[in-house]
């Protein structure tokens, strides 16, 4: 049986340097006989927790009627979760962290996630505008105690497919195959 990852994107813009990231990793891990299933979180129609703590009591299930719930499938199946996002403001997009709140629903059932790993894109020429979002990416992989597998930071990027050539593509695709 092959490892099954998780790629939760939160790039608004598809086919922009944050999906080609993803996509540079996608291939690393597949070539490595891992299963893969992308999740562009930005199109979906994901709602905020409410904090009801319905999922608790209702075995991790979500109380919310929208787009979230085969997300919450598969992270309970998932051996490792990727998110990918660019820099909004000094963090990830507001989608993205919509659906990281959303797995407050996975608290009382757990997942087999062992490991994680986080891509970054940004226009900023410094990787200092993504440490807040390195922060709570950090935060969370400790409290969920998984094991970090790659940060990922791709500066300076403007234009779609300026990722294409760099070397953080070409580590996106040896962190795919190493996760």
């Amino acid at each position: 049986m092959s490892e099954s990852i998780v790629v939760l994107s939160g790039s608004p813009r598809k086919g922009g340097n944050t999906d080609r990231l993803a996509a540079a990793f996608i291939a690393g891990a597949e070539s490595a006989g891992k299963s893969v299933t992308l999740y562009r979180v930005a199109d979906m129609d994901i709602s905020g927790c409410m904090g009801c703590n319905h999922c608790r009591s209702a075995n991790g299930v979500c109380i919310q009627k929208d787009d979230m719930p085969p997300v919450l499938d598969a992270l309970k199946k998932a051996d490792a979760l990727v998110l990918a996002s660019p820099i909004y403001y000094f963090s990830v997009t507001a989608q993205l962290k919509l659906a990281i709140d959303r797995t407050f629903a996975l608290n009382s059932v757990g997942t087999p996630i062992k490991k994680t790993a986080f891509l970054i894109t940004c226009g900023d020429s410094s990787e200092k505008a993504a440490q807040g979002a390195v922060t709570t990416y950090n935060a969370i992989r400790s409290y969920y105690k998984w094991e970090d597998a790659g940060i990922i930071i791709a500066t300076g990027l403007h234009k779609p497919g300026e990722i294409d050539d760099r070397a953080e593509s070409q580590r996106a695709r040896a962190l795919g195959r190493a996760i």
